[in-house]
């Protein structure tokens, strides 16, 4: 369900990005006007902007928390289950700043629902980081503390 979900997500936002764009007019003189696509707004933090530090690691983390709640709260809303618990997660940030090899850490988590894991491992795989300044690989480990909000 929730990957039906996030294709629907992604799927309606390439729609809106393609009924966004506007045909360029032709000015008074005949010829088109050159178009300069606005840039795309990023979602999150300015990493081009950020070092590399853990400070900031935990910040782009922080912000995308929401998300991770959400999938808490989804996940257990359909068992019926308000269980609080750890994620334990390693991920890897490569030279680029993008995330690879997003993983739950079973033996390590409290929360065992396999659904719960997907839905954060995607979170975590859409999340783009600060790059490594010497351009290598950053294998990171990251816990999660859920419970329900009220």
């Amino acid at each position: 369900m929730t990957r039906a979900l996030l294709s629907a997500v992604v799927l309606a936002s390439a729609v809106a990005l393609a009924q966004g764009a506007a045909p360029a007019k032709a000015p008074a003189g005949g010829k088109p006007a050159a178009t300069t696509p606005a840039p795309a707004k990023r979602d999150g933090p300015d990493v081009d902007r950020m070092p590399f530090t853990p400070d900031s690691i935990r910040q782009v983390v922080q912000y995308h928390q929401r998300r991770i709640q959400e999938c808490y709260e989804d996940h257990m809303a359909e068992k019926d289950r308000t269980v609080e618990g750890r994620l334990m997660t390693t991920f890897t940030i490569d030279a680029n700043g993008l995330v690879k090899d997003a993983r739950v850490v079973k033996k390590t988590s409290t929360l065992k629902d396999p659904s719960l894991h997907d839905c954060v491992q995607a979170v975590l795989s859409s999340m783009t980081f600060p790059k490594p300044p010497d351009g290598t690989d950053r294998p990171i480990e990251y816990p999660f503390n859920l419970k329900a909000i009220e």
